[in-house]
């Protein structure tokens, strides 16, 4: 219960992130956050007892800028959906790779442009060349991680709980 997904409004309501429901938990005993929907589960203290919260609000506005995701393997396997971008397999992180679209050994550099999700009997068939050369074609064009990619899978995310649906206005 302590690892569903909590829906973080900034203090306008607007959504900015998706948290686990313990860092909610946290954000509230803090001070810097109130729940604004709960769920039926409840987390007991030593002198307290709280509901988990299905969505939070910051209690401070907070100026998001424009900013990309860190490059990572983790923000890589979640913009890709854990999904193999040559295969259209989805699959759980441990089985999945990150392969370099231009291979390093002919330039390509490790950017969100040339690294996608790939699982191990892809990555081995298509080996040190290019898609082209290998006879593979890539599901999507890689594009980085940035704030509409971000939105998009909080819409996601919250299309099953429906105590989500009124703050997601995007």
């Amino acid at each position: 219960m302590l690892h569903s997904p909590v829906l973080v409004l900034n203090a306008t309501y607007e959504p900015v992130n998706v948290c686990a429901a313990r860092r909610a938990i946290i954000l509230i005993l803090k001070g810097a956050a109130s729940a604004e929907e709960e769920l039926n589960g409840t987390v007991h203290a030593a002198s307290i007892a709280l509901r988990i919260p299905s969505v939070i609000r910051l209690l401070e506005y907070r100026r998001i800028p424009y900013e990309a995701r860190a490059l990572s393997r983790k923000n890589i396997l979640i913009r890709d959906r854990h999904t193999c971008q040559f295969c259209d397999r989805v699959l759980p992180a441990s089985e999945l790779t990150l392969d370099h679209v231009l291979p390093r050994s002919q330039g390509g550099k490790s950017t969100w442009e040339n690294l996608v999700a790939c699982c191990h009997a892809c990555n081995n068939q298509k080996g040190d060349r290019t898609p082209a050369a290998a006879g593979m074609k890539l599901l999507r064009q890689p594009r980085p991680f940035n704030l509409h990619t971000n939105r998009h899978l909080i819409r996601l995310i919250g299309n099953g709980d429906q105590q989500w649906r009124k703050y997601l206005f995007f």
